[in-house]
């Protein structure tokens, strides 16, 4: 039977790096623009876990990031500043901090187990107080429902899907939309 962190920080490391070869192939400008009426870009996506992975698997057990991130310094991240990229923070920085804040993460995810007591210290009172094992299923699920998030955003630049659609070929994959879009149209009024 695999050990439980080891297996939560295996799923871990694969969300990220979903995430990450979302980026692959594109320019600055498709990494950036928003697709979804709420803003979500790709690059967003990266710096918003970024933060989360320096304050939740760092921050949260005694080992505060090595660097500062100005949306966490001076408040802006209340403001949503964290799930975009400015002009000025180019995709080289974004990708790097994320990979530094992993590496940190990872650190501190091998050096403590399940049970070290952490606290978040922006979490309500009655729910501040943690452990490392809450926290690594929370940046599991976090990890994980981005890098879906970043899954249709990138199919939505350029219309790649992903490992499923990479099986099916081109063909069959047109079939199985047909057949999607056939079932959605019989509930057309």
């Amino acid at each position: 039977m695999p050990d439980l962190k080891d297996e939560l920080h295996r799923k871990l490391r694969e969300s990220r790096e979903v995430l990450l070869s979302k980026l692959d192939g594109l320019g600055e400008y498709d990494r950036r623009r928003p697709l979804t009426g709420t803003g979500t870009n790709l690059l967003g996506l990266v710096k918003h876990l970024a933060g989360l992975e320096y304050l939740y698997l760092g921050e949260a057990f005694g080992h505060p990031a090595p660097e500062s991130m100005s949306w966490v310094e001076d408040g802006s991240i209340w403001e949503g500043a964290d799930m975009w990229a400015t002009a000025e923070e180019s995709s080289d920085y974004i990708i790097g901090l994320y990979r530094r804040a992993c590496a940190h993460a990872d650190g501190v995810i091998a050096a403590l187990d399940l049970e070290a007591p952490g606290s978040v210290a922006h979490w309500p009172a009655q729910r501040r107080e943690t452990t490392l094992g809450f926290v690594l299923i929370r940046m599991v699920a976090e990890t994980a429902q981005h890098a879906g998030h970043a899954d249709i955003v990138r199919e939505l630049i350029d219309g790649k899907g992903g490992a499923d659609q990479d099986s099916f070929g081109e063909s069959t994959w047109r079939e199985y939309i047909a057949a999607v879009r056939a079932a959605a149209d019989s509930f057309r009024r």
